[in-house]
């Protein structure tokens, strides 16, 4: 997911996406080596991914003082 878009939405889509992304982490790892995700860099997109919406987040509410 790219800077742009995630400017584009609001507060609660974003807390939202981040949830949604944080599940699926967790689904990934209850797989773990049992299943072998077929792709095995899907977490460590998925953390960028929440890594890049905490600091949008963060940025707005700097911006709003």
């Amino acid at each position: 997911m790219k800077p742009k878009e995630i400017r584009k939405k609001s507060e609660e889509e974003c807390l939202k996406l981040i949830a949604e992304k944080k599940k699926r982490i967790n689904d990934l790892s209850f797989m773990g080596e049992s299943a072998k995700a077929k792709n095995t860099k899907e977490v460590l997109n998925l953390r960028k991914d929440i890594a890049r919406i905490k600091t949008i987040l963060k940025e707005r509410k700097k911006n709003e003082k």
